[in-house]
């Protein structure tokens, strides 16, 4: 079966020419027949950077932007989640009261929410960490997450969050109270379970099952483009690959794929797909 002329989005990815291929990893999604991808911010370590006020994560998210264009040049559509990684908390409060970090991320995400309102970037990133963690960090996580809410509901837009395995059903609650529809938050590396927009891992045994039932889920690698961790998660030609060979298998349907990568992220991120 010759693969489709269909748009073919990887909702989770980064390209990181400091720490890893760059551009080498984009070309290779392109080349196995991906068009769209979300670029997602990595956390300030990877940058080398130690937030103290907050306004440090600039110098991610201009790196990041940076990065999205150079992809642009080679032919994909780039779409960029700006914000802070929860396990941010786990390192800052190692080194401040966990008020001041508090106040670190939220601020981070008042940054990341500058540059989706000046357009360069289409949703923000938060969460919870997807580890135990104490009571009071988890709170803690859970106001800066309520944070990120509020201010993707101000600016009409998406929040992809990182958080543990699992529904994550109260995140519906604290979504409705900031005000932002439950659909538009996205739950990066879900499981099947979750009341959320589902970003599946693209080898994810349930996409065919998810797909049949006409769920709305998008698909992702979480390739994380370090030169230390190759192929993690899973490699850049992972959401194309994986969606032509469910295609050839007869285990989605074209009109499921077209979902799967145009309608949902079209609809979740307020964004147009298209070849």
């Amino acid at each position: 079966m010759k693969n489709p002329a269909i748009p073919i989005t990887d909702d989770h990815i980064h390209i990181d020419p400091r720490n890893g291929r760059g551009l080498a990893a984009a070309k290779d999604f392109q080349r196995a027949g991906g068009t769209h991808l979300f670029l997602v911010s990595k956390p300030s370590s990877s940058f080398g950077i130690f937030p103290e006020t907050g306004e440090e994560f600039r110098e991610v998210f201009d790196e990041t932007v940076a990065v999205a264009d150079a992809v642009r040049g080679i032919g994909l559509t780039v779409f960029v989640v700006l914000g802070v990684h929860p396990a941010e908390i786990t390192r800052l409060s190692g080194h401040y009261p966990l008020d001041d970090v508090v106040s670190v991320m939220k601020r981070g995400l008042d940054i990341a929410a500058e540059y989706i309102a000046e357009g360069k970037a289409v949703a923000l990133k938060s969460g919870r960490p997807h580890y135990e963690v104490p009571p009071a960090i988890l709170d803690a996580s859970n106001d800066v997450l309520s944070h990120a809410l509020s201010r993707a509901a101000r600016l009409d837009c998406a929040v992809q969050i990182h958080a543990e395995s699992g529904p994550c059903i109260d995140v519906v609650d604290r979504a409705g109270r900031a005000g932002l529809p439950a659909f538009r938050v996205v739950k990066h590396y879900a499981t099947p379970d979750t009341p959320l927009t589902p970003s599946m891992i693209a080898t994810h045994p349930a996409i065919p099952e998810l797909a049949a039932a006409g769920r709305r889920f998008t698909m992702e690698s979480d390739y994380m483009d370090e030169n230390s961790r190759p192929g993690a998660v899973i490699g850049p030609k992972s959401v194309p690959r994986a969606t032509f060979r469910l295609l050839s298998g007869m285990l989605i349907t074209t009109e499921d794929a077209h979902r799967i990568h145009v309608e949902t992220p079209g609809r979740v991120y307020g964004v147009e797909i298209s070849r």
